[in-house]
C-alpha cells in the first residue's frame, strides 16, 4: 500500500523520530512505512492520519493487487 507519510512529514517539518514518538512506534517502523516495506495496522493508520489532522484516505493510497 502506498502512502504520503514522507510528503506530509516534510510539509509539516516533522522528523521520522517525532512522528514515531507521537504515534507510539519506532523510527524504523516509520522508515518501513515510507518505503512501502510495511503496511500499517488500522489503528496505526488512524493515529497517523489524526496526527496530521486529515483522514486515512489522504495518507494511505489503496490499490487493488
Amino acid at each position: 500500500m502506498n502512502n504520503k507519510i514522507k510528503e506530509l512529514r516534510k510539509e509539516n517539518n516533522v522528523t521520522q523520530e517525532d512522528l514515531a514518538l507521537a504515534v507510539g512506534v519506532t523510527r524504523q517502523t516509520i522508515i518501513s512505512l515510507e518505503n512501502g516495506k510495511y503496511n500499517a495496522s488500522l489503528q496505526l493508520a488512524f493515529k497517523i492520519a489524526k496526527y496530521f489532522n486529515t483522514n486515512i484516505e489522504n495518507v494511505f493510497i489503496y490499490e487493488e493487487e
